[in-house]
């Protein structure tokens, strides 16, 4: 099987051209993805045709559970498309159609290779059943809901960006907290009946901000594009932030935008690892 290895700010997959192949991909998806005995990732995204875009991005986490969208993973799933020749490269703009809908990616190209790129999220989604989350169903929106983890309270903010996030300020430096032994609790937490992915936040400025991530089925994180997207929308929701905000994450920075309506826009790198074959 070949394969190719990619990272958008250390969130690295390992990408398939999968439209003349037939495999366990979930299985796939936990051999390649161990950092030990496998290649090393945080998952698996397959290359596949579309009837209604360009391509097709299909993803499964480390632990071999399919999710909809991932932000860092889409521009690098362009990368791979143009490298391939599966993409046209002479194309200023790409639709993409991922399991939160199809989605729009922007190239930006250095010296003729594709480093980086913009990509138009959709908009966040706000209503509590559709996050989905086991709110009330007179509330509106779930933001600060107190939610009880291992006998504390947490007040979490509540976004989907076509996959379930919970997003919580707090004023102690995100690098002294044990996400490591919390996330897996919040993930898991019976308020999110479809698991969630957990952003913990300091706000730096009104145009900038600090995230760490636990990923639903893949653990910690260097960087979560859909998850810097929920947390810019609830920042700006508790106008914490302006429209423009750079996120700083463990593996780089991306760029998001969002007026306080409509569609983000998230802007971030793109950089290819390596290629090989996988014996599977």
């Amino acid at each position: 099987m070949r394969f190719v290895k990619l990272h958008g700010a250390g969130n690295d997959y390992i990408y398939v051209d999968a439209r003349d192949q037939s495999r366990d991909w979930p299985e796939v998806a936990r051999q390649v993805s161990d950092r030990h005995f496998g290649i090393g990732s945080d998952g698996l995204i397959l290359l596949r045709e579309s009837d209604i875009a360009d391509a097709r991005m299909q993803m499964f986490n480390a632990d071999g559970s399919e999710g909809q969208m991932c932000g860092n993973g889409i521009r690098c799933f362009v990368r791979f498309g143009i490298d391939s020749s599966a993409l046209n490269i002479r194309s200023d703009s790409f639709e993409i159609e991922t399991g939160a809908g199809v989605l729009a990616v922007r190239p930006s190209w250095d010296a003729g290779v594709m480093t980086g790129a913009s990509v138009s999220m959709g908009e966040p989604i706000l209503k509590p059943s559709l996050v989905p989350v086991a709110a009330p169903d007179e509330m509106d929106l779930a933001l600060d809901y107190p939610l009880n983890v291992n006998g504390s309270e947490i007040l979490v903010n509540c976004v989907s960006m076509g996959n379930p996030h919970a997003v919580v300020f707090m004023n102690d430096p995100v690098d002294d907290y044990e996400l490591t032994r919390i996330g897996p609790m919040v993930e898991h937490h019976p308020f999110f009946p479809e698991r969630v992915n957990y952003e913990i936040v300091n706000v730096l400025d009104r145009d900038r901000i600090k995230v760490r991530v636990w990923e639903r089925g893949s653990g910690i994180t260097l960087a979560c594009g859909t998850g810097a997207c929920a947390a810019v929308v609830a920042a700006k929701l508790h106008d914490l932030v302006d429209d423009d905000v750079t996120v700083e994450l463990p593996g780089g920075e991306l760029r998001v935008s969002w007026p306080g309506r409509g569609e983000v826009v998230m802007e971030g790198p793109v950089a290819r690892v390596f290629e090989g074959d996988w014996p599977y």
